[in-house]
């Protein structure tokens, strides 16, 4: 698996972009991803159109979007970019707008960039870090702080998954992107309880989770997703901070009442 820094050059990482909307926001993400060889300018208007069909709920935490969308041949292969805004945009998402940094995600499968985005939720779910990534003054700076991240052993890798009795699903539009990003956020506090071999996480997509419902105890996703998946026969529950430890840990308790 690739890590943080391979996947997400220097070279991606622009500061203080101006933008006059979200659109215009996504673009520069997927500039960037195109100058850097991960993707065609076809995936950014594919990034855009996820948006525009299932809402903003790519806005995974307050001020930080992770567009994306599902692998497709417009990806060249897997790849991030980093924008910091000059100034924030609204993407239209009721608790999290305005958007200052928009991070974006070219995949070209569902697992190769796992490792790299359990890296990125551990640094953004760090608040001296994520602050320090927020107020670096130049690429290089960001980068740096971004090799600093763990790139190691998946917390499902390091557990082991032969005494798995429990599974969640977290769900986004693609089964790519958010969804990936919130198993991270959920992984670390299943490690920390020591309960990561008797509960497995997997991100899926809307399509997908109905059909894999029966096989859970519960979906996690954002409020717009929630709003689409109608009754699946079992709890579906909120997130409203994908990078927040201590959310994940609430509704986790809540799952399992502890």
């Amino acid at each position: 698996m690739a890590a943080l820094n391979e996947i997400l050059p220097v070279e991606a990482v622009l500061l203080d972009a101006p933008a006059a909307d979200w659109r215009e926001a996504v673009r520069r993400a997927g500039d960037l991803l195109v100058a850097t060889g991960a993707a065609t300018d076809t995936y950014t208007a594919e990034m855009i159109e996820n948006v525009e069909q299932n809402g903003p709920y790519i806005v995974i935490a307050p001020g930080l979007a992770l567009a994306h969308a599902r692998p497709s041949p417009a990806v060249l292969g897997t790849g991030m970019s980093w924008v910091r805004l000059a100034a924030p945009v609204r993407f239209g998402h009721e608790a999290h707008d305005p958007v200052e940094l928009v991070v974006g995600l070219a995949a070209k499968d569902a697992s190769e960039h796992t490792a790299a985005m359990a890296a990125l939720a551990r640094l953004l779910a760090d608040p001296a870090a994520a602050r320090a990534l927020r107020e670096a003054r130049t690429p290089r700076a960001v980068h740096a702080l971004l090799s600093g991240g763990r790139e190691g052993e998946h917390p499902r890798e390091a557990a082991g998954s032969g005494d798995d009795l429990h599974k969640i699903l977290t769900v986004c539009g693609n089964g790519v992107g958010t969804s990936l990003f919130l198993k991270q956020t959920l992984e670390g506090v299943l490690d920390r309880w020591g309960w990561s071999r008797h509960v497995t996480v997997e991100a899926t997509d809307t399509i997908s989770a109905k059909g894999k419902a029966n096989e859970a105890v519960a979906i996690l996703t954002s409020r717009e997703i929630a709003g689409t998946l109608g009754d699946v026969g079992i709890p579906v529950k909120v997130v409203e901070d994908f990078t927040s430890a201590a959310e994940a840990d609430r509704v986790l308790r809540d799952t399992y009442d502890v």
